[in-house]
């Protein structure tokens, strides 16, 4: 705050009244440029002024500095202090071009090597990639499916007849079989039999036989089948009724075991002893699913073990029907020594035939349902009317038995169909397609929504 107002001491009065007339004209100045209230004027004290002669600022003179210098950086990646190319460490880095002080030109920075332990790759380079196992057998049959799917047979024979060369045992086996089903398609009988010894030498057992593709397509004798459904146990009277039922009623019946996740040795001797009533009264049960039957049955027959009785005997009577005469003494020689009784003697005449007609399905009781019919060669098909037949049945039985090919347009389609009444609750089942058409099946995906039974060989 300014001092107050003072009065001067020497002068005359007019004097005095124009000096203090010049002071309070410069104080109102003053608090105009202060923002100051004039109530303030009473508080300046008398300053003096030059009015007539501005003077000048003393004359500032620029103190020499050394020239500039960039900081040294730090390098985050390594956690050092790296220096710029070319930096002079105890020098200037910069030049005076004339009067004025200038910046020095931008300098590349070089980075250190990374070492191979700090290498990063990169997830987009052209030359690096990862790929995931792939099963050399699933891969030739998923290439074999396509090429038959597309119509190039050549193509497809000459890969199967390489792989059946290169996979002799094993997983290879399918390769073999979609070898079979090439040849019977394509009428070609002479290489099928050339290829029923090389089986037979390589695996062991009893190859495929020849079968007619024109007679089996048109085919239309009928057989009902039953699903059996539920557990293949003594206390599953409904399903043993079901299937009493429709042998009543049909000369030929199709039982079908495959949906079948559990049994005991209680239920092994109930289905023998319909299987054993149907005998006696001229009628004939095919039985579907013995593969799945069959891994049941052994996982419960303990050599030693005088245990689930029937599930030894129905383990005789699969590989009775099957033709299996090797497998049947062996085990018929355990059941005896674990039973200490006479086992069941080897029938020729109960051999079922290999090669089973197409499914004509023909409805017994709610556990049966009329099949869904595929034929031919199916290229573009859309199957409007199969979600119709889906919602009016279940399970929902495809028979693939008369298709000879299928398009990979028309696997597509049938995929998304039946996705839809997957989504329904309901069981879906392929029956017997060819091996060519189960891969192709399988390429597409459509096993994660159906089950597919294969025929026997």
């Amino acid at each position: 705050m300014l001092p107050p107002l003072q009065a001067s001491n020497g002068g005359a009065p007019g004097r005095k009244r124009e000096i203090a007339k010049l002071q309070i004209a410069v104080r109102t100045a003053m608090c105009y440029k202060l923002s100051l209230s004039p109530n303030h004027l009473q508080f300046l004290s008398p300053m003096v002024f030059s009015f007539f002669k501005k003077q000048k600022p003393p004359e500032k003179k620029m103190t020499s500095r050394p020239p500039a210098v960039p900081r040294p950086r730090e390098d985050q990646r390594f956690g050092t202090v790296a220096p710029l190319v070319g930096e002079q460490p105890n020098g200037p880095s910069a030049e005076l071009v004339g009067p004025d002080l200038t910046y020095p030109p931008p300098e590349v920075r070089e980075s250190k090597t990374a070492e191979p332990s700090a290498f990063e790759f990169s997830e987009t380079a052209p030359e690096f990639q990862i790929e995931a196992d792939v099963d050399p057998v699933d891969a030739e049959a998923e290439e074999a499916a396509m090429l038959y799917a597309n119509g190039q047979d050549s193509a497809a024979r000459a890969l199967l007849e390489h792989s059946t060369r290169t996979y002799r045992s094993g997983p290879g086996e399918r390769l073999w079989l979609m070898l079979f089903d090439l040849y019977r398609l394509g009428g070609q009988k002479a290489p099928f039999e050339a290829l029923e010894v090389a089986y037979a030498e390589s695996f062991e057992k009893s190859p495929p036989i020849w079968r007619d593709a024109a007679v089996t397509s048109v085919s239309t004798r009928a057989m009902p089948t039953v699903l059996f459904k539920g557990d293949l146990s003594g206390d599953n009277s409904v399903g043993f009724d079901a299937v009493r039922v429709a042998v009543e009623r049909n000369l030929h019946v199709r039982l079908d075991l495959s949906n079948v996740r559990r049994l005991d040795g209680a239920g092994c001797e109930r289905l023998l002893e319909l299987l054993h009533r149907a005998r006696k009264s001229k009628r004939e049960v095919e039985l579907l699913g013995q593969d799945q039957v069959g891994i049941l049955v052994d996982r419960r027959i303990v050599a030693g073990r005088a245990t689930e009785k029937g599930c030894w005997l129905l383990k005789l009577e699969i590989y009775q029907l099957r033709g299996q005469l090797a497998a049947f003494e062996e085990l018929a020689i355990d059941y005896a020594v674990t039973f200490e009784i006479s086992p069941p003697s080897w029938e020729p005449e109960r051999v079922a035939n290999s090669g089973p007609a197409p499914l004509v399905l023909a409805p017994v009781d709610h556990l049966q349902a009329e099949t869904y019919v595929l034929r031919g060669d199916l290229k573009a098909a859309r199957f409007p009317d199969l979600l119709g037949y889906a919602k009016a049945n279940d399970p929902v039985l495809i028979d693939c038995a008369a298709v000879t090919r299928m398009d990979f347009l028309s696997a597509g389609a049938l995929l998304n169909v039946l996705t839809v009444v997957k989504r329904t609750g309901r069981q879906v089942v392929f029956r017997q397609p060819n091996y060519l058409l189960a891969e192709l099946f399988r390429v597409v995906g459509l096993k994660n929504v159906a089950d597919i039974v294969l025929p026997r060989n």
